[in-house]
């Protein structure tokens, strides 16, 4: 059995090592792809209307009603990055681009 887990292991590595490609020329200028910058309304929609609500007055889950908020900007980016009570961080699947537009588009919810 252990001969068979290593064989699939070492067969499974192999296919994934064998699928990419690596077409660069020693010495090319290598950029880190930037990262797309999403609409504040839409990472609101997909991260955040299941526990604030389409308006930010749903409340689920302990979730703060964002129109009756007096945090600033820069406190809401805080919160969404690093979460807060029952609300979880967020700093490692957004941007700091795209924190910051939710952020922008919470401010907007009346």
């Amino acid at each position: 059995m252990k001969k068979l887990l290593v064989f699939t292991f070492t067969g499974t590595m192999f296919f994934v090592g064998s699928c990419s490609s690596n077409t660069e020329k020693p010495g090319a200028n290598k950029t880190s792809p930037t990262p797309t910058q999403q609409s504040g309304t839409d990472i609101y929609t997909n991260k955040c209307v299941a526990c604030h609500g389409a308006d930010g007055n749903m409340g689920i889950a302990g979730a703060k009603k964002l129109p009756e908020s007096v945090l600033t900007q820069e406190e809401r980016e805080q919160i969404i990055s690093n979460g807060k009570g029952t609300m979880p961080a967020f700093k490692e699947q957004l941007s700091p681009v795209d924190i910051k537009a939710v952020a922008e588009y919470t401010l907007t919810l009346k």
